[in-house]
């Protein structure tokens, strides 16, 4: 039996089950550009998933690729199946306090020589334009500024990179999976922090963001640096430009009624208080 499994943005998500009752997750690289690209990503996820498989993070497991799509009609991913559900209509103090803990976990995880590549921003040069539906235009053109300066020094660390409530699997109250490792990279922990945080400003508003970042600061302790995370979290929420829009349609195939228009307006409010709280 095959089934669509929703949330998916970049790929398409099957579920299947097969005539013994076993059941598996079937990723499907359909859209561009990241079809163009699903060899690499693929067998990224792959890696990775095997190299968790000696750490307590919940991670599927990999079972087959097809890198060329030649078998399963475009580039896919066969993996394991996790239980659970998404739980994206909630930014409460313990949904933080997991979301902040897993993250913990694998900012921690050592993978000895076989590191991942390095980060790369999703702040290109190109991504520096103006969007049409700003309406605190000064804010952007701070951002885009603060982020032609050199990047801050960072310690490594093992990154998820794409780390938000809608990668998390949820059951009886507990992450019971994270999925969708094709970014995996190593960088500044800091950068999945502020995406994990911007993800949470934009489902649930600005104040959501800075009560994860709170809590997973809590957990690591130690000193922080403002500007270093100013800089971090500018890169990821300029990221989401020319238009957040882009990612909303998976949330309300969840039952969440969030217009393309609040998502745009509180990715700026985010912008604001990274700009001038801290």
């Amino acid at each position: 039996m095959v089934r669509p499994l929703t949330g998916g943005w970049t790929s398409t998500m099957l579920g299947l089950t097969g005539h013994d009752g076993e059941q598996a997750v079937l990723r499907l690289m359909t859209k561009e550009p990241w079809r163009r690209h699903a060899a690499g990503l693929l067998s990224r996820e792959a890696a990775v998933q095997r190299q968790l498989q000696r750490s307590s993070i919940p991670v599927p497991r990999s079972i087959a690729l097809d890198l060329s799509g030649d078998t399963a009609g475009a580039p896919a991913h066969l993996m394991s199946w996790l239980p659970g559900r998404l739980c994206l209509n909630s930014a409460a103090d313990d949904v933080l306090a997991a979301l902040a803990q897993v993250l913990v976990d694998i900012h921690q995880f050592d993978p000895g020589p076989d590191r991942p590549r390095e980060y790369q921003s999703w702040a290109t040069p190109g991504k520096r334009v103006m969007p049409p539906w700003a309406q605190r235009r000064q804010l952007w053109s701070q951002a885009f500024a603060l982020l032609e300066q050199p990047a801050p020094a960072y310690a490594g660390t093992f990154l998820h990179r794409d780390f938000h409530l809608g990668n998390l699997l949820w059951s009886q109250g507990r992450v019971s999976g994270v999925v969708d490792w094709v970014e995996t990279s190593w960088g500044p922990a800091n950068l999945d922090v502020a995406h994990a945080a911007t993800y949470l400003a934009m489902l649930h508003g600005a104040e959501a963001g800075v009560r994860f970042t709170n809590v997973y600061r809590r957990r690591v302790g130690g000193r922080h640096d403002e500007d270093e995370f100013r800089y971090w979290n500018v890169m990821d929420i300029v990221g989401y430009l020319p238009d957040p829009a882009k990612v909303v349609q998976p949330w309300r195939d969840s039952g969440l009624d969030i217009s393309d228009d609040l998502a745009r307006s509180r990715l700026e409010q985010r912008l604001e208080q990274v700009l001038r709280t801290h």
